[in-house]
């Protein structure tokens, strides 16, 4: 939606609306551009809802279903839906045989997602010189974790090494729990820590480094 005046994309959205009819959906858009000052109308046709395949985890598990989408859209990895589930977070996105980040709707096979009315499962590990201590947690999604933190676990008291999220491990900073992985850390002398989570374990098992 350029200005015709002046061709900038920088446009404000004053007002909208839509029509219908048996075949296409019709969006009128009432907009200024945000350089020139210039209001003009602007009308896309879009598409009619669909179903697309949509399959959504929930820690462990995972639901397939279908979520109706205007195949003229386009959908990202991060974007937040509504599906029978409720909300969920475009996790990834198959065209073809490939995974993408991004992509028009009516090229999707399959949209992955998670589930964000659910607490996020992470895990957290105690090195024990040797032997690990090895946790599974529910926390609230937007707990936040940084390295540095002192904190007591079960029958620990650890310092956090290092945080694992999705993308990337973090030495420092801090990150929320709806997008850690796993969490490391080591046994200090203290007997102060930030705060327990002991009360969020789920699951522990023992191994070796």
């Amino acid at each position: 939606m350029d200005c015709p005046i002046c061709g900038s994309d920088d446009v404000e959205i004053l007002n909208s609306k839509q029509k219908s009819s048996k075949k296409k959906l019709m969006e009128e858009y009432l907009l200024k551009c945000e350089d020139c000052g210039h209001v003009f109308k602007d009308v896309i046709s879009l598409k009619k809802p669909k179903p697309y395949r949509l399959i959504i985890s929930e820690q462990d598990k995972s639901h397939r279903t279908t979520i109706e989408l205007s195949p003229s859209d386009e959908l990202k990895s991060g974007d937040v839906l509504l599906s029978e589930l409720g909300q969920i977070e475009v996790t990834s996105i198959e065209v073809g045989d490939k995974r993408v980040n991004k992509a028009k709707v009516e090229d999707i096979n399959t949209i992955w997602a998670n589930s964000i009315e659910i607490p996020a499962r992470i895990g957290f590990s105690v090195d024990l010189h040797g032997e690990v201590d090895s946790y599974k947690l529910d926390l609230e999604r937007d707990f936040e974790i940084a390295p540095g933190d002192v904190v007591k676990i079960d029958k620990h008291i650890v310092k956090v090494h290092v945080v694992k999220t999705q993308e990337r491990k973090l030495t420092s900073g801090f990150a929320k729990a709806a997008v850690i992985t796993r969490v490391y850390s080591k046994p200090v002398k203290f007997n102060n820590y930030d705060y327990d989570l002991t009360k969020h374990i789920i699951k522990k098992t023992k191994g070796k480094k």
